[in-house]
This record gives C-alpha cells, sequence and structure tokens, in this order.
C-alpha cells in the first residue's frame, strides 16, 4: 500500500510487515463536531479498517484537545469550568461519530491528563537549547530548528508574522511559538516556569511520542493543519529526539459549502448533528469517500441526492440477494474476482476511495441485473455476499437488522396481497401496499413472485 506522502510529495510504502501505529490529530472539544471533522475522521476509519481487513494490527491513537483559548473562551461565556466545557463536548463527539459508524481509537488522550508529559517533553527542548522561558511562558527558537518549513513548503525567511502566530515582545523571533503559556487564568497547572497551560502544537508531539514511540507509521489530519500546527510538530519532536517523526504524512482536503468556505461568520457550518438528521450514516459517509481524500469537496443537497440514489440501488441489491432462489444462476466467479481486486487496488494506490466506490457499484449494478434478469441463484448469490459484505464493512456502510417479528409481518401482508390481487379486490391489495410504505416497506414485483426491502427512512435536507 502507498500513500502520498505530504512532506516528501512522493507515494511512500506503508510498512504492513508490523503493526501499524497512527496517529490522528482529534478536535478541539468547545463546539459540536461538523461535516469537515467528519471527512477527516470518516477517511481514517476507512483506512485502518481497510488494513485490519488484511489482518494487519493497528494501533490508532485520536487525541482530544481539552485546553485551548477557545475553550476558555467558550467556558466564561457560559460561566461555566473549561473542564465542564471539554466533557460536554467529548460526550457529544462519542454519540456523533457512534452515530457514523466509526470505529473508535485505541486510544483517545486528552492534553488535561498529560501535563507531566508535556512539561518533561520542554524541559528537554530548553536542554537541547531549541526552547527558552520567558516572563510570558516558554519559546520554541524556530531558527535552531534548520527545516523549519520542510512540512509546507515555506521558507523562514519568507514567513512573517501573522493572524495565527502570537506577537509578544518577549520573542527572539516573532516566528518563536509557544509550548507554555503562563496564566493566573484556570485552568492552569504548576511548571518550573510558572503557573500556566501548554501551547496547542506541544501537545500533540507528546502524545503521539507516547503512545507510539520517536518514529511511527501515519500522522493524519486535516491540510488546515500542515501549518503552523504539523509544521510545529515536526520542529519540536525531531528536535527532541533527533529521529525522523512520523514516516508519511497524510492530509485530507477540507470540505465546502455549496462553494463556499465553512464559516462560523456565515452561518453554514453543517453540524454532524444536522447531517445525520437529514440524510443519515451511510449517505455522509459515501459523499466523504465520494472524492479524492486529499482534494476539497462541495457538501451541496446535489451531490447528497445523488448518494442517496445510489444507496437505494445497494438496499435493493441486498434485499435481492437474500430473497434470491432461482435455480438458473449464471456463474460470476470471475467478476466478482475482478471486481474485488479493483476495489483493493484502488485503495492500495494513495486510498483512492473514489474508484474503489466505483468498484463497490460495479458489483451492485451487476447483481441488481442479474435480479431483474431472473439469474441470480442461490449459488452466485451466495458468492455475492461475501464479497459485497466485505466492502460494506471496510467502507462502513450499514443496512438496519430487520427482526424475526419484522418479517413475519411483512410477509403475512405480502400474503394477503398477493391473495386480494388473485381474487380481483385491488382496492384492498393497494390499502396493504400503503401500510406496506408506512413501514418503509417497498416492493419488487419479479416474474412469477413479489419481494420486499426495507427503505432506510432518509428525511434528505430541504
Amino acid at each position: 500500500m502507498k500513500i502520498q506522502d505530504t512532506l516528501s510529495k512522493l507515494e511512500q510504502d506503508v510498512d504492513i510487515s508490523k503493526k501499524v501505529k497512527i496517529y490522528l490529530c482529534g478536535v478541539t472539544v468547545y463546539d459540536e463536531s461538523h461535516i469537515g471533522h467528519a471527512r477527516t475522521i470518516i477517511i481514517f476509519d476507512v483506512l485502518r479498517k481497510y488494513l485490519e481487513n488484511k489482518g494487519i494490527e493497528i494501533e490508532f491513537i485520536q487525541n482530544f484537545t481539552d485546553v485551548d483559548d477557545k475553550i476558555i473562551n467558550r467556558a466564561n461565556a457560559e460561566n461555566k469550568t473549561a473542564d465542564e466545557i471539554s466533557t460536554k463536548y467529548i460526550k457529544n463527539y462519542f454519540h456523533d461519530f457512534d452515530g457514523l459508524n466509526v470505529k473508535r481509537a485505541t486510544n483517545y488522550p486528552k492534553a488535561t491528563e498529560h501535563i507531566e508529559d508535556i512539561v518533561k517533553f520542554i524541559e528537554k527542548l530548553i536542554e537541547k537549547g531549541v526552547a527558552y522561558p520567558t516572563k510570558n511562558g516558554v519559546y520554541f527558537s524556530v531558527t535552531k530548528f534548520p527545516e523549519y518549513g520542510k512540512l509546507s513548503k515555506k521558507k523562514i525567511d519568507d514567513l512573517q508574522s501573522g493572524a495565527r502566530i502570537e506577537v509578544d515582545e518577549e520573542k527572539k523571533d516573532p516566528l518563536d511559538f509557544a509550548v507554555w503559556k503562563l496564566s493566573d487564568k484556570a485552568p492552569t497547572w504548576d511548571s518550573p516556569w510558572g503557573k500556566g497551560r501548554p501551547g496547542w502544537h506541544i501537545e500533540c508531539s507528546t502524545m503521539s511520542i507516547k503512545y507510539l514511540g520517536e518514529n511511527f507509521d501515519i500522522h493524519g489530519g486535516g491540510r488546515d493543519l500542515i501549518f503552523p500546527h504539523h509544521e510545529n510538530e515536526i520542529a519540536q519532536s525531531e528536535s527532541c529526539t533527533g529521529s525522523q517523526f512520523a514516516k508519511i504524512w497524510m492530509h485530507v482536503g477540507m470540505v465546502t459549502i455549496d462553494g463556499e468556505k465553512m464559516s462560523k461568520s456565515i452561518g453554514n457550518v453543517k453540524s454532524i448533528k444536522h447531517v445525520i438528521k437529514n440524510w443519515g450514516a451511510n449517505i455522509i459517509r459515501l459523499f466523504c469517500l465520494s472524492g479524492h481524500y486529499s482534494k476539497p469537496i462541495d457538501y451541496s443537497k446535489e451531490l447528497l441526492k445523488e448518494n442517496l440514489i445510489k444507496w437505494r440501488q445497494v438496499e435493493t441489491c441486498h434485499y435481492e440477494l437474500i430473497h434470491a432462489n432461482s435455480e438458473n444462476s449464471e456463474n460470476i466467479d470471475e467478476f466478482i474476482n475482478k471486481t474485488g481486486t479493483e476495489f483493493d487496488n484502488a485503495l492500495d494506490s494513495d486510498f483512492n476511495t473514489h474508484l474503489a466506490l466505483s468498484a463497490f457499484f460495479q458489483l451492485i449494478k451487476e447483481t441488481n441485473r442479474l435480479a431483474a434478469e431472473e439469474k441470480l441463484g442461490k449459488e452466485n448469490s451466495n458468492a455475492i455476499k461475501i464479497e459485497l459484505k466485505r466492502m460494506l464493512e471496510i467502507l462502513g456502510l450499514t443496512i438496519p437488522e430487520v427482526t424475526e417479528n419484522e418479517i413475519k409481518e411483512i410477509n403475512e401482508l405480502i400474503e394477503k396481497r398477493e391473495q386480494s390481487r388473485k381474487e380481483k379486490q385491488f382496492e384492498e391489495a393497494d390499502k396493504i401496499r400503503d401500510k406496506l410504505n408506512e413501514m418503509n416497506v417497498e416492493l419488487i414485483d419479479h416474474k412469477g413472485k413479489t419481494i420486499w426491502m426495507i427503505k432506510e427512512n432518509i428525511k434528505a435536507e430541504k
């Protein structure tokens, strides 16, 4: 498997001969998670599920930034503690991403639980002469790391103090960034330099190295984190350890809304609660996987409706396979193998989920064709089921289970409908169909039989 490495700009091999260690920068828990967060986390969820499907052991770490100026500002505005705010939004995070069928990480370290580790990390940086204390805190000296800018391809000489860089007269250089901020406003912790709290970048360096070691396989996040967050992580981590930090840097493109950048000031932020309520987890996952992970993707009702139409085809395929009992079974083993290989090859080649979905829908389309032509028998349906189940599990798509009682009720209603049609009581037959529609049951009439499927109840955003 190869992944495009942001640092080298080359496709690098993922070493799958051993446990693969992945660190994903998580959310800052001061507000609800949104569709941009969802895309990044779903991409890495599928990456993990694909590797695990191959039998590869994965150590997956995703942090929570639970101490930050944004959290403190929200706490002050709501007259709450920072801990109350972060606890609330961590709880909401798990509710949202469990709802999106995202497998939980191996560990979710919090910055506040690793203050002692962070302080020790900063002490090493000071000992090595790459960080220095001031009356306002401790800063990393960017000029002491000659390779600064290698991830973002920015040159130190060209960089100037900007909106993301704090202006402080105590700094030796305007580009230097805080690893410890002195403060008397809660939350604060004791340190050799005075009461305060850690800077944002130092948290991820400390936690990733603590859980995954000095040189792990993949470090991921959104493209907006390349500079300054990941650039600063590299500088302080490699200055501390003297070795390469992450082997591969994998960055996910942003989500725009109807062609515009997602922004609270514009009021176009789509929370995960909103998108699940309107579209459901399967449509959102298909949307997030529909373009190459490294490129931007636009959230629009039109694109989501296209994915809804595709999902209806998947549901049809699922139930056609359940009901398949034709003796006329066309051999499609070669097609199944070819489709499965195309699916895997797409993911092995810089994790191209767009092409993988194309292979997935080829299997769906062929299954529905066989069913329509009465060529879907027990033999070929069993072969298709195995491959379809594998793909669904990797993509994280789920078709709701139907209980035995529901199956019994549906079959009884269909039998009554068939009897009414035989007796030419078409009005009664139509009433039964209407009742089935209320249960989200759709009937598919084949020659000599009628099968049923349950369609997921999706509201679709107006």
